[in-house]
């Protein structure tokens, strides 16, 4: 039984890959900041992980003491990290850390290393995407088999519009712009397809429906019990707005850089998958007190 390493195993994604890899059979290392929380269960209906991991490895991947042999062992190596915190550095995380996670993959001779990128991060003028880009770009030209996983966004990133919905008017940067989100579940079957091949490359995906971000406000306000209402938010205020959070806050202006420039550039990629972006926002309904 291979033993396959699982990074940001506690994130919405990292919990499905680790319960498709226990699934197929794989011995899982889940690198992991808190065990008690991974083993409950995640966000959005997200698994927990008690009773699917072999071998849990705790503590602070920006910590290059830490890092060092983690790929011990592992024939594997699987990256969900991301940048998921307001005051969290994405070139530290998303970037530095990942290169430690490779060095050790490299050191300690792991057949292969498979990362969790963005769709067209490469043109995307956020600090986020630029440190994922950058990883992206050094793994591709290593020596380890790798293969680099392109998600348009996750369903999870959805809920953002759920929240407003529910508050009874959705902002609609474009109106046509289109998106294809995928599930946890969906885009974990696909990660662990190709990690199943050894095959290099560098591969986009999306879920099976594709939304205009109209669509997507609509169906927000549907399932959250609301008559359809959103509002079109002026292009030229998105400028400013962004400049001026900057001064107080350089990640959240950084965040909303990256929001926007998603939600007013096609985000589509080729379909797969089998969940439903309305079963999702039905489990996932709010409630009168929320």
């Amino acid at each position: 039984m291979s033993t396959t390493l699982v990074a940001g195993a506690t994130g919405y994604l990292g919990r499905y890959i680790v319960a498709e890899l226990h699934r197929r059979g794989h011995s899982v290392r889940a690198v992991v900041r808190h065990r008690a929380r991974a083993e409950g269960e995640g966000p959005w209906g997200s698994p927990g992980l008690r009773g699917m991991v072999s071998e849990w490895v705790v503590g602070e991947v920006t910590d290059a003491s830490f890092t060092r042999d983690l790929a011990a062992g592992t024939e594997r190596i699987v990256s969900a990290l991301g940048t998921t915190r307001q005051g969290s550095d994405p070139w530290e995380v998303d970037n530095q850390a990942n290169r430690a996670l490779l060095s050790s993959a490299l050191a300690h001779g792991a057949r292969s290393f498979t990362y969790v990128n963005v769709l067209g991060g490469d043109h995307c003028p956020a600090e986020l995407t630029r440190a994922k880009s950058a990883f992206a770009q050094m793994l591709s030209t290593s020596t380890i088999t790798s293969q680099i996983i392109n998600p348009t966004a996750y369903f999870s990133d959805m809920m953002e519009i759920m929240n407003m919905a529910k508050r009874g008017l959705v902002p609609v940067l474009s109106p046509t712009t289109r998106v294809n989100p995928i599930h946890g579940s969906d885009l974990a079957s696909f990660i662990v397809d190709h990690l199943d091949t050894d095959e290099s490359g560098s591969w986009d995906v999306g879920g099976p429906e594709i939304f205009t971000w109209r669509e997507l406000a609509h169906l927000a306000l549907q399932c959250a019990g609301r008559r359809p209402r959103t509002m079109k938010v002026p292009s030229v205020l998105l400028t400013p707005t962004i400049r001026i959070t900057g001064l107080y806050s350089p990640r959240l202006a950084d965040i909303i850089r990256f929001m926007v420039w998603n939600m007013t550039h096609d985000c589509v990629a080729p379909t797969t998958g089998t969940h439903r972006l309305a079963d999702f926002y039905a489990k996932n309904r709010p409630t009168a007190a929320s």
